[in-house]
């Protein structure tokens, strides 16, 4: 573990290596799994202002979901998360023609319509954020259904911390990144020798 101002970092950030492979896993972190995507108080208002713009894009099992369930809700345990259709798919989700799972939000975001990409939590992945009184903890989050992106990050030879570089700056800030960089640089030159 590496503290980088107010955060704990995992080492595997760095000695992990990870790459989408969406032709593989078909995104299948956007339908697997018992919750909805994290968000944070702020989201919850982003998408509450941006869903009439958005909704044009999602499956009509998303917009019914939405529209019973919220455009966010409290999960089990009073976590803020994007709701599900059937306690499966994102709510959010929507399919491309080779049946891959994409995010609408990201769609709508994509042809200039909204000017938030997606929940950051999703843009993150596969790296969580989990916040403390005093610091928070960032930690790669390792799930069967990536083993292709892992496969393929260890053949490109991309650290997780590198394939995540947008959504780290979107959280953190360039400066916390460009630390970042330096801890895995002299992380590389001490596991070397």
């Amino acid at each position: 573990m590496f503290q980088l101002g107010k955060t704990i970092v995992s080492e595997d950030l760095i000695e992990k290596e990870f790459v989408c492979n969406l032709s593989a896993c078909k995104g299948a972190c956007c339908i697997d799994g018992d919750a909805g995507a994290p968000l944070d108080e702020e989201e919850t208002k982003i998408l509450e202002k941006i869903y009439p713009t958005v909704k044009p894009f999602l499956r009509k099992e998303g917009i019914d979901a939405i529209e019973k369930q919220g455009t966010w809700i409290k999960g089990d345990f009073g976590e803020l998360e994007t709701p599900l259709i059937n306690d499966a798919d994102c709510a959010y989700v929507i399919f491309d023609e080779k049946n891959t799972a994409l995010c609408a939000i990201e769609e709508a975001y994509n042809q200039g319509l909204v000017d938030w990409k997606k929940p950051v939590s999703c843009h993150l992945y596969p790296v969580r954020i989990k916040d403390y009184s005093e610091f928070s903890a960032v930690n790669y989050d390792k799930w069967e259904i990536c083993d292709d992106a892992c496969s393929l990050g260890k053949e490109l030879q991309v650290p997780v911390y590198k394939f995540v570089k947008q959504a780290l700056v979107r959280k953190f800030g360039q400066n916390w990144y460009d630390e970042l960089e330096k801890l895995a640089e002299n992380h590389k030159k001490s596991s070397d020798s």
